[in-house]
């Protein structure tokens, strides 16, 4: 079994990147919503979402960072 990963190249990556960053304005909308409402245990599961969506959005960051590392060891 290989451990490679699938590149989805820049344009992908890049696609990626915008959907995230769309849910995360979602999440937070969501956020301010149940802080407004003092609903804590929405408040929580808001603030859970909007940290996943953060780390992925630094792991697609490293991917393109190093697909252009890759780019410029092979030019």
């Amino acid at each position: 079994m290989s451990t490679d990963k699938k590149s989805k190249g820049k344009f992908g990556t890049y696609l990626t990147i915008g959907t995230t960053l769309f849910a995360a304005f979602s999440n937070i909308k969501k956020v301010r919503a149940a802080k407004g409402e003092n609903d804590t245990l929405q408040l929580v599961d808001g603030l859970i979402r909007v940290a996943a969506v953060a780390t992925g959005v630094a792991l697609l960051v490293r991917e393109l960072r190093e697909a252009v590392d890759d780019d410029i060891l092979t030019d």
